[in-house]
């Protein structure tokens, strides 16, 4: 009886698919073309309840993530899915949104985990203490969570030390310099610029990984690399060069300025910050900050990407000269996707741990194709670019 009510849901979702389409199958037995004017991805979609509409209307991407773990919608891949919603975004409009209550709901929820001291913290263990176990099974060797940089024929080890390279040669650094990295992973980057002569402070707020930056910086028998449990506002010295890989977004926007101001006291005059950021098409940026999306809700507590417009506005207004600047967001879609092979195959050998369940594996197999998709939509980007200090 509700079936007409959930067709006019479809024409809205249809009238905004400018590019591309969807092979929907219904709940009432039907069949439905959505879209498919213009070239473009053309995912099949099984609505198996008229819920998955009512969660996608009232939630957004978390009603929609929500659906899929319930069982009220399947595909089978669920990738060009989220690369259409991307693609199509500002035409859908609010169509694929939260609205209402639960808009707010999940922006209250987003506001109570935001980065100050206590928060990141607890923000950061959320996400990066689940456990070095877990990451090393679907990461490559160097335990890189970061965009790789691909060229033709790369394994996806050569295209993360590709990237890294890329990072230490936009420091300007020579061999006896300093360089402080905000945000320091598992230690790939540190190890890549020691081995190079250079000394390195790593800052992370993730006891995991400190432990597993020791114990690699021991085992490979070099000097010059500290880490330190510090918050980024915290941080004392003053460094030749800064380098930051995909930190940032684990900042949120109230504490750009800070993040930015940082920087500008650790680093010495004349020298080099290398910052790898992913960043949201401005079109949608600002209905973006007004709620929480599937990532921050269940993955990445806390965490938001960048408007470049703005960000690159407060750097300059510090005094920092924004130059070089290389996108590369169908690299991170090919990472993702190396990264899902990754953990799909250590899943069918049943190697993850025992600790995390069905359910989070599910999440997590959502979150890489969710992400990948996105990338491939083009509405998100990851970049480098160096901050000059004059």
């Amino acid at each position: 009886m509700l079936a007409p009510v959930f067709h006019r849901l479809l024409d809205r979702i249809d009238a905004g698919l400018e590019e591309g389409g969807i092979d929907a199958h219904l709940p009432d037995g039907t069949q439905r073309l959505l879209g498919g004017r213009r070239p473009g991805p053309v995912p099949i979609v099984t609505l198996h309840r008229w819920r998955a509409l009512v969660r996608l209307a009232t939630g957004g991407s978390v009603g929609w993530y929500e659906a899929w773990a319930a069982g009220d919608w399947s595909s089978p891949d669920p990738v060009p899915l989220f690369d259409l919603f991307m693609r199509n975004r500002v035409p859908l409009g609010g169509a694929a949104r939260a609205g209402g209550w639960q808009r707010l709901a999940l922006r209250g929820w987003h506001w109570l985990r935001r980065n100050h001291r206590t928060g990141a913290r607890r923000n950061i263990a959320d996400h990066y203490d689940l456990g070095n176990d877990f990451y090393r099974l679907w990461l490559d060797e160097s335990l890189t969570y970061s965009s790789a940089l691909y060229r033709p024929g790369d394994t996806l080890e050569t295209a993360q030390t590709r990237k890294l390279q890329a990072v230490l040669d936009r420091t300007h650094t020579a061999p006896g310099d300093a360089i402080l990295e905000i945000g320091c992973g598992w230690g790939s980057f540190a190890e890549l610029a020691a081995r190079g002569g250079r000394h390195v402070h790593g800052l992370t707020l993730s006891i995991e990984q400190k432990a597993a930056i020791d114990q690699r910086i021991a085992n490979a028998g070099l000097n010059g690399v500290t880490v330190s449990l510090t918050d980024y506002r915290d941080a004392q010295g003053s460094y030749d060069a800064i380098a930051s890989i995909e930190m940032v977004e684990a900042v949120g926007q109230r504490y750009w300025p800070a993040y930015l101001d940082a920087i500008t006291r650790l680093l010495k005059p004349g020298g080099h910050a290398a910052i790898q950021y992913i960043a949201i098409a401005d079109d949608v940026f600002d209905a973006y900050a007004q709620s929480a999306d599937f990532i921050q809700r269940y993955v990445f507590p806390g965490g938001m990407l960048l408007s470049e417009r703005r960000f690159r506005a407060l750097a300059e207004a510090r005094g920092l000269r924004w130059t070089d600047t290389v996108h590369f967001g169908l690299d991170y879609a090919e990472t993702l996707r190396d990264w899902r092979d990754r953990f799909d195959a250590a899943d069918r050998a049943g190697r993850l741990p025992e600790r995390l369940d069905a359910r989070f594996r599910a999440l997590w197999r959502y979150y890489l194709m969710y992400c990948e998709g996105g990338f491939r939509g083009g509405g998100i980007t990851v970049a480098q670019v160096t901050l000059v200090k004059g």
